[in-house]
């Protein structure tokens, strides 16, 4: 090994493909499965895999890729090196043509384990607030009206009800089109978490409709969606 290069690292417990990369840990490369999900041309896509199986990494690296990522202050966050050498880059520009052009929204919902539907639904919507508040840059520019500014806000500051936080992706969804001039990509880790935990506290109903609300809006009826990719587990 030449004295110059850095032994990797097994990076245990790292969910985020930027860390590891910037970490010199161990990455199987699995970034042809871009090329795939850019190619089949289909608006949602499901991933059922077990426990351990490196799901959310997959999203991670899949948003890395495809977000134009920007900063509170407005400036664009460049990721493309976290690409070179591994297979994706050698899929031609048909492909890489995609990288780093779309808004992404990101929202994990394994932390809704909660005895309670209220203390669920609170942990929910501390998810949704945080990728509000990690888009919040889109307030510093005149892509939004002032009364869609002030909804954003009323989001991001744990203000808005119930029915609102039910609609909150496809609001934001709308705001980044408006901002990015192009459609959303939204990726949802764990989707079943919340529904299988209400399943067995006792709070299905409830929660089912909160989660059939949120998802109807946002990728059902969403004009703003590019792609959808969710993931659950199986035993």
């Amino acid at each position: 090994m030449n004295k110059q290069e850095k032994r990797k690292k097994i990076s245990i417990g790292v969910e985020d493909f930027k860390t590891i990369i910037n970490k010199n840990g161990y990455f199987v490369d699995k970034t042809l499965m871009i090329q795939k999900l850019i190619e089949s041309n289909t608006k949602v896509t499901l991933f059922t895999r077990p426990r351990r199986f490196g799901k959310t990494l997959n999203q991670f690296m899949i948003r890395r890729f495809f977000e134009d990522e920007i900063t509170e202050k407005g400036e664009k966050v460049d990721n493309g090196y976290l690409f070179d050498g591994l297979k994706i880059t050698e899929c031609g520009e048909e492909i890489m043509q995609h990288q780093q052009q779309y808004p992404v929204i990101f929202l994990t919902l394994k932390s809704a384990k909660q005895p309670t539907y209220e203390m669920a639904y609170g942990a929910l919507a501390d998810e949704i607030y945080n990728e509000f508040m990690r888009h919040r840059y889109v307030l510093q520019s005149d892509a939004l009206l002032p009364i869609e500014k002030e909804r954003y806000e009323n989001l991001l500051n744990r203000r808005a009800d119930e029915k609102e936080v039910a609609k909150a992706f496809a609001f934001l969804s709308e705001c980044l089109f408006k901002y990015h001039r192009k459609n959303t990509i939204i990726l949802i880790d764990e989707y079943d978490v919340p529904l299988e935990n209400a399943y067995f506290e006792g709070f299905y109903d409830k929660m089912i409709d909160f989660i059939r609300s949120l998802f109807e809006s946002a990728l059902k009826t969403n004009p703003y969606l590019e792609i959808r990719l969710s993931q659950s587990h199986w035993l």
